[in-house]
């Protein structure tokens, strides 16, 4: 049965069981554009399906506790104003019980970076053009891929060992003169060859050499989280292979569109571009 489909018979059987009898906890309560949001279900006797959504996203529910939780992304080019929730909740007797609510998202100052490369990096012919395109197709439907296990657990660990806390989220970058695309991760600065590690752990979904991230390595966490590791030297890791967290996977370079040696690291969550420093803050003991 499809999500929509199953999320619509939710919202309409009946009866409804009284809002009281399901608590629903958002943590924080008042988000930021880029931010990562944990929702809490808890007093859910005998549930046997949970959905919901988040501002048009559907949210993946996971055993947490005496209940529920599941992640939500906020992307980094959403409205400032309220995010619309709603959670359904279909017991062993075929009851619903149903929450809705709002979570307010405010607007973040990002930095406004000027940066000048090389023009054929910048101006591309026709055949790259192409070739950026087909890249960009292959990452926006691996990032709509959601797989129903989730692999990571505990918190998640910066990916270089360096003392550099990352930079540049959401900088609306002008390029040559040109306004870009916002910077959806945050670069770490270390030297060429650095380790590389796995934040979490996961599935490799991707190794490939892309025009703008070079050498890059994807990992799917599962439930729809992916972190993105690019500009890599090397990749020390193959398409399906299951990696651990701190496990090494790369390492540092400066292929693709770098100005120098560094590792652009990223996370996308059900196709929202989220910070990786508000992935870094989650703490979700087991």
């Amino acid at each position: 049965m499809g999500l929509w489909v199953l999320l619509a018979l939710l919202f309409s059987a009946g009866p409804a069981l009284a809002h009281d009898t399901l608590s629903v906890r958002w943590e924080p309560r008042v988000v930021g554009q880029g931010d990562l949001v944990v929702v809490f279900l808890t007093r859910l006797p005998d549930a046997k399906t949970v959905e919901g959504s988040l501002a048009g996203r559907p949210l993946s529910f996971f055993p947490y506790g005496d209940g529920y939780a599941a992640l939500a992304g906020i992307d980094l080019e959403v409205k400032p104003g309220h995010a619309a929730w709603r959670i359904g909740v279909l017991d062993g007797r075929e009851r619903s019980i149903k929450a809705s609510g709002k979570l307010q998202v405010k607007g973040r100052k990002f930095p406004l970076q000027h940066l000048t490369l090389p023009k054929e990096m910048v101006d591309l012919d026709a055949p790259t053009l192409k070739r950026v395109e087909e890249e960009s197709e292959r990452l926006r439907t691996l990032y709509a891929t959601v797989t129903p296990e989730r692999v990571w657990r505990g918190g998640f660990t910066k990916p270089v060992g360096v003392s550099d806390g990352g930079n540049g989220f959401g900088a609306r970058r002008i390029i040559n003169g040109q306004p870009r695309a916002p910077h959806a991760g945050v670069d770490y600065s270390a030297d060429p060859g650095t380790p590389v590690v796995a934040s979490n752990a996961g599935r490799v979904a991707l190794v490939a050499e892309y025009f703008f991230p070079g050498r890059l390595v994807v990992l799917d966490h599962g439930l729809g989280l992916y972190t993105l590791y690019f500009h890599l030297e090397r990749a020390e890791v193959a398409e399906g292979d299951r990696v651990e967290r701190g496990q090494p996977i790369g390492r540092v370079g400066s292929s693709g569109r770098a100005t120098g040696p560094h590792l652009h690291f990223a996370a996308h969550l059900r196709q929202a571009r989220v910070d990786p420093a508000s992935l870094l803050r989650l703490r979700l003991p087991e």
